[in-house]
């Protein structure tokens, strides 16, 4: 956590430390070393923004430099921070005209600049969350604290710390800097540890504007803690105000949660480290037995190849000493991201110990923010090695002795493209099988097949393995498909083999499909047939799903002599299945009745339609996906006009029965002559 505890200025642990409007963190004493004189127009400073900013300084107070107001008044852009709420501790223009005593700040870190009136630094709050963790981290390690005027290196212990100045001394440079004389004579010093003590003790959470009154909300515009008193300001009447202890335990409790996942992400990347590690091991292993394999390759041959032995062996320690260097980079690098964000998480840690609200919303957006940025900014790089520990060499050992001179190592190349088989590629239904050889004399690792859209358009990934047939299902019927294969090995991908077209069929052969159908019914052997077994509706679902073309199947009503309602129609694949088709809208339905019929979905239902069922009837199913639509037949006559409309997607038919129904399904059909009359 050192890290995180240090100035970015002077490389110290922070003494006396101080919040920029940026978040960033100095200490005082370097803050006010760093300060300059504000130039004259500097950033581009418009002149209708120093006019703006000078009625916000004639209606300002001055004289009060409360931490409450400071961050209220912080700007998104770089050219500084405008005025709203304390014009007198920040300025927004250095326009040397109207604020002729201001100066400037520019943070080490992201360069933003700030500007003060003639206090300079000593507006900027105290970070007092900071200042509470370094106490801890010196205490417990038992570190002295520095002095902040030594030039000259080493720099010695501090022997004091003046409660005016706030900076700490040694006895030389309190003797040079800071004598008993003069101006400097009512200052008081203090011993430095008791005076960073009473700079940052905290006012038992007491409002600095009005003394007597208890800080209890938080003003969520001015970001900053407000009484009862401060409410009835004009200053925030109109913002947004929570109780202080609530957005304090909610920005904690965000941060714990973001500091739990970033937590996960260091142990990875430990785990990582160590696979790397033992990574590089195992490129030492493979090393040994691919200088075994090639000297006993080269043993074998006549006693001219062992000259030339030595330059392949000169070659693999090469290679190896690569990927040594390599992995060795990567885990330097991944070990110093690792304790960059061990700090971070250290720090936050200790963060969210703080018992003062205050102090921790001074900084509890900041840490959060920085802590989701370092989750989101984590890089493949941590995830992935970037050399193999496998050597991907081989050696030729069946050269002739004539060619012993240009023996050398032969590296894998890609494979060359594989054979499409067309006698034993088909299409069923709306399925695709394709098939093919691979390719002769190429080392193969797998293979990848594509298929277009069926119309046409981009090819797209079906398959990777290491099979060479493959069946694609839930294709669009009536639809031509190309299909494409290409083999690849460690080397990389070959080569596409020639494309292949298939048909799917025109029209739809399809059962029940148990598995996607509720429970509660009974099938027969084929799945063609379905019977209700209980008092409760029980949706049974086709096996394919249609998106386009026209399909039209038939259900013959076997059974029917209780008093209920089958319904007939399609449904979406996440349909309820214990309850009556069409009462969600997930389902589109038709349920009917000995006398008469209704369209149903999403638990509506319309267009009463006089005519019923009985036992051997048949309910015909249109699904029209060209003109999107839905419509019924009663045995083999139109029920009623079109049911539904706008019918985009994936439908599965559907059918939904209780106790004593039975249904059986006939496919394949053709659509009625007359669907164009409907």
């Amino acid at each position: 956590m050192e890290e995180e505890l240090r100035c970015i200025s002077c490389k110290q642990f922070y003494n006396n430390p101080v919040l920029l409007p940026c978040y960033h963190s100095l200490c005082l004493n370097c803050a006010v070393q760093l300060q300059q004189p504000a130039q004259n127009g500097a950033n581009g400073a418009s002149s209708s923004t120093a006019s703006e900013n000078a009625e916000s300084l004639a209606s300002g107070s001055s004289g009060d430099y409360q931490e409450s107001d400071k961050l209220s008044i912080l700007s998104e852009t770089d050219s500084g921070v405008v005025c709203t709420s304390r014009p007198n501790s920040y300025v927004g223009t250095p326009n040397g005209l109207l604020f002729p005593s201001a100066v400037s700040l520019a943070c080490p870190i992201c360069h933003k600049l700030v500007y003060f009136d003639e206090n300079g630094a000593y507006n900027l709050p105290k970070y007092r969350i900071m200042q509470t963790i370094v106490d801890k981290y010196s205490e417990t390690r038992n570190l002295t604290l520095k002095c902040q005027m030594c030039e000259n290196e080493p720099v010695q212990d501090a022997t004091v710390m003046c409660e005016q100045c706030e900076v700490l001394y040694c006895d030389a440079c309190r003797e040079s800097c800071h004598p008993l004389r003069g101006p400097l004579a009512k200052h008081i010093l203090v011993e430095p540890k008791r005076g960073q003590s009473m700079c940052f003790k905290g006012k038992d959470g007491r409002c600095p504007e009005h003394e007597t009154e208890i800080i209890s909300m938080y003003c969520l515009v001015c970001k900053v803690g407000v009484c009862a008193v401060c409410l009835m300001d004009s200053r925030h009447t109109s913002h947004d105000v929570q109780a202080i202890a609530m957005m304090c335990r909610a920005q904690k409790t965000e941060l714990s949660h973001n500091l739990q996942q970033l937590s996960e992400r260091a142990k990875s990347t430990t785990e990582f480290i160590q696979r790397l590690k033992g990574m590089s091991d195992k490129v030492n292993e493979n090393c040994l037995e691919f200088e075994l394999l090639v000297s006993a390759q080269c043993d074998a041959l006549i006693e001219s190849i062992r000259q030339r032995q030595a330059q392949l062996l000169e070659c693999i320690h090469q290679d190896k000493d690569l990927r040594v260097r390599a992995l060795k980079d990567q885990v330097a690098t991944c070990t110093s991201r690792l304790q960059q964000t061990t700090a971070l998480l250290q720090f936050c840690i200790e963060a969210l110990k703080e018992t003062d609200n205050m102090s921790f919303l001074q900084v509890g957006s900041m840490l959060i923010n920085r802590v989701t940025t370092t989750d989101h900014s984590w890089h493949k790089e941590w995830s992935a090695p970037r050399v193999s520990p496998h050597f991907d060499l081989t050696l030729d050992d069946k050269s002739v002795l004539k060619a012993i001179e240009q023996l050398n190592f032969i590296q894998m190349k890609p494979p060359t493209a594989p054979t499409i088989i067309p006698e034993e590629c088909s299409a069923e239904n709306n399925s695709v099988t394709v098939a093919w050889q691979p390719p002769s004399h190429s080392h193969v690792e797998g293979y990848v097949l594509e298929l277009d859209d069926g119309n046409g358009g981009e090819f797209r990934e079906v398959y990777c393995g290491v099979e060479t047939i493959c069946t694609v299902d839930g294709l669009h019927f009536h639809s031509m498909y190309n299909a494409r294969v290409k083999a690849f090995n460690s080397s990389g991908e070959g080569e596409y083999s020639e494309l292949i077209g298939l048909q799917t069929a025109e029209v739809a052969w399809f059962t029940f499909d148990s598995v996607l159908s509720g429970s509660g019914l009974h099938y027969s052997e084929d799945n063609v047939q379905v019977t209700g077994e209980g008092w409760e509706h029980r949706v049974a679902l086709g096996s394919v799903g249609f998106s386009r073309g026209v399909h039209y199947w038939e259900f013959t009503v076997n059974k029917f002599d209780a008093d209920t309602d089958p319904a007939f129609g399609i449904a979406r694949i996440d349909v309820a299945r214990d309850k009556m088709l069409g009462k969600d809208d997930k389902g589109w339905a038709m349920y009917i009745d000995r006398q008469r019929s209704w369209f149903q979905h999403a638990g509506g239902h319309e267009q009463r339609i006089e005519g019923g069922i009985a036992t051997g009837s048949t309910v015909g199913v249109l699904l029209d996906l060209l003109r999107h639509t839905l419509s019924f037949y009663v045995n083999e006559e139109p029920q009623g006009s079109v049911a539904f409309t706008d019918l985009y997607g994936v439908f599965y038919p559907a059918v939904s029965i209780n106790r004593g129904v039975s249904v059986l399904l006939h496919t394949a059909l053709d659509p009625p002559s007359d669907i164009d009359d409907i």
